[in-house]
C-alpha cells in the first residue's frame, strides 16, 4: 500500500472549482478517493486565516474530515487588494515530507509548483499527483507530474 503526502492550495481550488463549475469542491470525495489510492500519511490544508463564521465551519469541516489545516493571516492591503499566498508554505513541507511517502499528491493548478514536483519526483524517487480543474491548471504542472487527476463535476458538491 502507498503512502501519500496530500498538500491542498486551498485558495487556489476554491477558485478554479468556483469559476469553472460555480460550485465548491467536495473535499470528502477526495479524500474517499486518495484512501482508496493508499495510506493517507499526511494531509494539510493551507488556507487564509477566517474573518466570518462561515470559514471557521469549512475549517473544522476539513478537520474533521483528517486534514491539518494550516493557515496564515489574510493580508488586506491599502490599495484594496489582498494577499494569502501559500506557495513557499507548501513547498518546504512538500520537500520536508517527501522523503518519508511513496506519493506526493498536490491539489492546485498554480504552474508555480511544476519545479517543485519535479525536483521531488527526481531527488526522493516518488510519484507526483497534481489533482486540479483542467482547464485553470497549468500545462507545465499537468506535465511536471507522472499523474494528472482532474476535478469532474462528480466531484463537488
Amino acid at each position: 500500500m502507498k503512502n501519500i503526502a496530500v498538500f491542498v492550495d486551498v485558495q487556489n481550488i476554491y477558485y478554479t472549482t468556483r469559476d469553472t463549475y460555480s460550485r465548491p469542491f467536495n473535499y470528502r470525495h477526495v479524500w474517499q478517493f486518495l484512501s482508496e489510492q493508499g495510506n493517507i500519511a499526511v494531509a494539510n490544508a493551507y488556507a487564509v486565516a477566517p474573518n466570518e463564521d462561515s470559514q471557521h465551519k469549512f475549517q473544522k469541516a476539513l478537520s474533521h474530515i483528517g486534514f491539518n489545516v494550516k493557515l496564515k493571516p489574510f493580508i488586506q492591503r491599502k490599495d484594496g487588494s489582498a494577499k494569502g499566498d501559500w506557495d513557499v508554505g507548501i513547498t518546504i513541507d512538500v520537500l520536508e515530507l517527501a522523503s518519508e511517502v511513496d506519493v506526493v499528491c498536490l491539489l492546485s493548478g498554480d504552474g508555480d509548483f511544476d519545479l517543485l514536483m519535479q525536483k521531488v519526483a527526481q531527488k526522493y524517487g516518488v510519484e507526483t499527483w497534481v489533482i486540479g480543474v483542467e482547464q485553470l491548471t497549468s500545462n507545465t504542472l499537468i506535465n511536471s507530474v507522472s499523474r494528472f487527476i482532474p476535478i469532474e463535476p462528480t466531484w463537488l458538491l
